[in-house]
């Protein structure tokens, strides 16, 4: 079949977004060889994963989202983003606030204007972040993990977990290096106390405002940048007392404003996404 796709990227983490509004998606069957097929940067389009623009009877759209390797995530926050632009560059809705259904809930999304730059950035309410293991899902005791050291490869390292609708695990060290999230990244993905897998986040700390932040996503390796993951590194920051709760992550592609608020308990993070190109391509 032919495909219309564009092509978007936010801070770096890039898709490959399918209008399903207009036209039928693959099938069920063919939605994972599709989306590994797309995401091959070789063969196919290339990007981090693939979004599929939806109509919903829940909210005022749907986003699914599929991993290089095939897999659905049940969120990402960089292509929650690139998905609203997508829904408001479209002309699809007026509105300045729309919601999103998503495998981890209904999302919040409001459009706003860079009081630097008049650029459209998109603030996402991205809910409560969940701490209980079993609710990660971690393996292990009641309770939360903040701090807790687990064995990787011989070597203890402390994590901290979190869910943002999706796992994640959070190391801290005095300097975030390139061989360190790439030598243990694809290890404590697959760590057997995680049994859907799990995305990990090196950071290191700045300031108590101030993060940097290197990221080994869940199906898809090395990426620039990871919305959800950005959410659940400054949630695990507060808990650890590294930071507080309004906090600049500045990861390989760009930067992203988090703020848990006290307030409600929910993570809200505000950030750009733009569109690099659309084009038409044959799938099986």
């Amino acid at each position: 079949m032919e495909l219309q796709f564009t092509k978007m990227q936010g801070i770096g983490n890039d898709f490959v977004v399918a209008d399903c509004l207009v036209t039928h998606p693959p099938s069920e069957d063919a939605l994972q060889a599709a989306s590994t097929f797309l995401c091959d940067r070789k063969f196919g389009v290339g990007g981090d994963g693939v979004i599929l623009v939806l109509p919903s009877d829940v909210a005022d759209y749907k986003m699914r989202m599929f991993n290089p390797d095939g897999s659905e995530a049940e969120m990402c926050g960089n292509g929650i983003r690139c998905f609203a632009r997508f829904v408001h560059d479209r002309g699809y809705s007026q509105k300045s606030e729309i919601t999103a259904e998503t495998l981890a809930g209904i999302k919040t999304l409001t459009f706003t204007e860079s009081s630097d730059t008049g650029e459209t950035l998109v603030r996402v309410d991205m809910g409560e972040p969940i701490l209980h293991r079993a609710e990660i899902p971690m393996i292990g005791d009641a309770g939360i993990a903040v701090s807790q050291s687990i064995d990787v490869a011989g070597e203890s390292v402390a994590i901290t977990a979190v869910s943002m609708g999706n796992p994640h695990i959070i190391f801290f060290e005095e300097s975030a290096t390139d061989e360190r999230i790439d030598r243990l990244g694809p290890i404590m993905e697959k760590h057997p106390l995680f049994p859907r897998r799990t995305n990990v986040h090196l950071i290191e700390v700045i300031s108590p405002t101030e993060i940097k932040m290197l990221t080994w996503e869940r199906g898809a390796g090395r990426t620039l940048a990871c919305g959800t993951g950005a959410c659940a590194s400054v949630v695990a920051t507060a808990l650890n007392k590294l930071t507080e709760r309004d906090v600049l992550a500045h990861l390989a592609g760009g930067d992203l404003r988090i703020e848990w608020s006290e307030a409600d308990n929910h993570v809200y993070m505000t950030g750009a996404a733009t569109e690099v190109f659309t084009g038409t391509v044959t799938i099986k």
